[in-house]
């Protein structure tokens, strides 16, 4: 391969302030343990100082070693989920194999360019460069950037970026996964520790002769009612444990959308009843290209949150438009769901996704695991799409998640 010669394209201004950038950059990387923010950063840096059309992670999957992608700019979440780059027979699988950067000028004249992706998204690739990302004891995936910008070259200042941020990217991928190890397990430890206690001391009372009977019973309830909590926060503990590890795949597909909130909204009206809120959702018709049960999943949580902490009498609506075209490369569509319940105050409100986070004011007014959140956050970031909350006290909140739009509404 021919490469051009160091700075060649750069007078010695520009290449301080590239070198600046790589340094900021470096430091982001470092500042954060979330695995999905993480990457984005790291795509994001990759176009911005290669200059190229799109970029992409694909990383090696520790359970099957297939080499997958799992952040690209030019590739929609759930098209990601069908595409399988084979170790044999493709640039991305000879980077890992030999541990070693590719570029390739030419792609038309390359044989192990892996002609599947192209086709699969409907992409045409001229020219790219992947460099591999490693930790400490071994390759784990590829930083690959597609296209350089008016079919440049790819240079050795390109080469030097690239193996720059894919070797921050490699140490910081693996210290995010341990961190979320270490402190999801300590974490789910010492929320396990609430209903076991809780437990222990109920088969403790019961054991007693002396119990009268109506205390008993209550006893007996409140256990059932701790088991309850169990079963569903070691549900969820697996649900977060493996979106958190990446072994969560997507099975996207083109669905009705209003299908799926009145399909919602008719699972929790007895809930609904029971306080009097009136749920009401909007006739307008859009179609999302995601995985449907996951979404269901997003939205039940939701809703039943917005009923949780509704007042009696209160109302939730579930409402969708379109996104902006200029606030994503591809179509979305935005789901509502607004409730005229207590609210919560801004000071909460930046931590209403972390996880086992529950405001301490509404305490009393439901229990919950404090994962259900975190859990939407994952689902919804998955694919491709962001979460988030406005909120006033005394009149209400608003939980707002964006999805792909299917390309066939």
């Amino acid at each position: 391969m021919t490469l051009h010669h160091p700075n060649s394209d750069m007078d010695q201004r520009d290449l301080l302030d590239h070198y600046e950038r790589i340094m900021e950059i470096s430091l982001e990387l470092n500042a954060t343990f979330d695995l999905m923010s993480l990457l984005r950063k790291i795509v994001s840096a990759a176009k911005e100082l290669i200059h190229t059309e799109a970029a992409s992670i694909m990383l090696v999957d520790e359970a099957t070693g297939q080499l997958r992608f799992t952040i690209a700019s030019n590739i929609k979440p759930h098209e990601m989920e069908n595409i399988v780059i084979p170790m044999e027979g493709s640039v991305a699988g000879w980077i890992v194999t030999h541990g070693e950067p590719r570029v390739i000028n030419n792609i038309e004249i390359e044989p192990q360019h892996f002609e599947g992706v192209d086709k699969e998204i409907h992409f045409q690739t001229r020219n790219m460069l992947g460099v591999p990302m490693r930790t400490h004891e071994k390759v784990i995936g590829v930083l690959q950037a597609v296209n350089k910008h008016n079919d440049a070259r790819f240079n050795d200042d390109d080469i030097m970026t690239a193996r720059t941020l894919a070797s921050q990217a490699g140490i910081a991928i693996e210290n995010a996964r341990l961190f979320q190890q270490s402190d999801f397990i300590s974490e789910m430890v010492h929320e396990l520790r609430t209903p076991l206690l809780a437990l222990r001391a109920s088969t403790t009372l019961l054991q007693r002769d002396d119990l009268p009977d109506e205390k008993r019973v209550d006893i007996v309830v409140r256990m059932r009612s701790e088991t309850d909590r169990l079963i569903d926060m070691t549900s969820e503990f697996l649900d977060v444990a493996r979106l958190e590890s990446g072994r969560e795949t997507l099975k996207a597909i083109d669905f009705d959308l209003i299908d799926l909130l009145v399909e919602c909204a008719d699972v929790v009206k007895p809930q609904a009843a029971d306080k009097d809120v009136t749920l009401r959702v909007t006739e307008e018709q859009f179609y999302a290209s995601a995985d449907r049960g996951k979404i269901k999943q997003v939205i039940l949580n939701l809703l039943t949150n917005a009923i949780k902490y509704n007042r009696e009498g209160g109302e939730i609506f579930l409402e969708v438009e379109p996104m902006s075209e200029d606030d994503y490369e591809h179509p979305f569509v935005q789901i509502s769901v607004r409730d005229t319940g207590y609210g919560i105050s801004e000071e909460h409100q930046k931590n209403m996704f972390q996880k086992f986070y529950r405001v301490p004011a509404l305490s009393d007014v439901a229990r919950g695991t404090g994962l259900g959140l975190a859990i939407c956050k994952h689902i919804v970031e998955a694919h491709g799409g962001r979460i988030r909350l406005k909120s006033k006290l005394d009149v209400g909140s608003t939980f707002m998640f964006t999805i792909p739009q299917s390309e066939t509404d």
